[in-house]
């Protein structure tokens, strides 16, 4: 199949093929990349922020220590930032504030060259078609009054065959770019939140049980 498609798309069909060994190779490398990571998972990262607000600081922090999930670096950072003596509020922020831009930078790695791909394909397979169109046009006039309709349909059914094959290259990578960018997305609106939560922890209510234990009329009245 490959060896027939090369044969009747010529040049522009085997870059086509090329972009796209290429970006499988880019999404398979970024979901093994954010499956290694775990990218979105919440629960390393709600156990450390329940221990952080029941007041156990070294705790929350241990809890994330051996974790390689970008979120769970994030929250830790910050919490052993504001358990320095005479911390500054405003430089934590700022140096956490640093530290994500990093780390979605990074995941955001290879996602331009895909969303290139993405975009170049179809273009591609276009530029092919019209090439294509122009040589049978010119075969036609070549023969001049002995027009076989063959050559005619031959071409065109060989020109349109690029766009087919941008179209196919086009549309998957489309979906995983979105897909992938999806999840960088999540993980920055994680990080988000689970960092304001170390910074307001003070505003936050305490399980139930550590109430209920912190208020002796309550354990009274039940």
């Amino acid at each position: 199949i490959v060896e027939n498609l090369l044969a009747a798309g010529g040049p522009v069909v085997a870059i086509l093929l090329l972009m796209s060994i290429v970006a499988l190779a880019i999404i398979l490398l970024k979901w093994w990349q954010f499956a290694m990571l775990r990218l979105t998972a919440r629960s390393p990262v709600d156990k450390a922020l329940r221990l952080w607000r029941e007041g156990r600081s070294e705790a929350a922090i241990k809890a994330l220590n051996r974790s390689r999930q970008p979120v769970a670096q994030l929250v830790r950072l910050t919490m052993v930032g504001l358990l320095r003596p005479g911390f500054d509020a405003a430089l934590v922020r700022e140096e956490v504030s640093r530290v994500a831009s990093m780390q979605l930078e990074r995941l955001r790695s290879l996602l331009r060259p895909l969303e290139l791909i993405a975009t170049l394909s179809p273009l591609l397979g276009l530029l092919g078609t019209v090439l294509g169109m122009i040589e049978a046009f010119r075969q036609l006039e070549v023969a001049g009054s002995q027009v076989d309709p063959a050559i005619l349909s031959g071409g065109i059914w060989q020109a349109l065959l690029t766009t087919a094959v941008g179209l196919v290259v086009a549309i998957p990578v489309v979906l995983a770019h979105a897909w992938l960018e999806r999840k960088v997305e999540r993980c920055g609106h994680l990080m988000e939140d689970a960092v304001t939560q170390v910074f307001t922890r003070n505003l936050q209510p305490l399980p139930a049980r550590h109430e209920a234990a912190a208020d002796p009329a309550l354990n009274h009245a039940a």
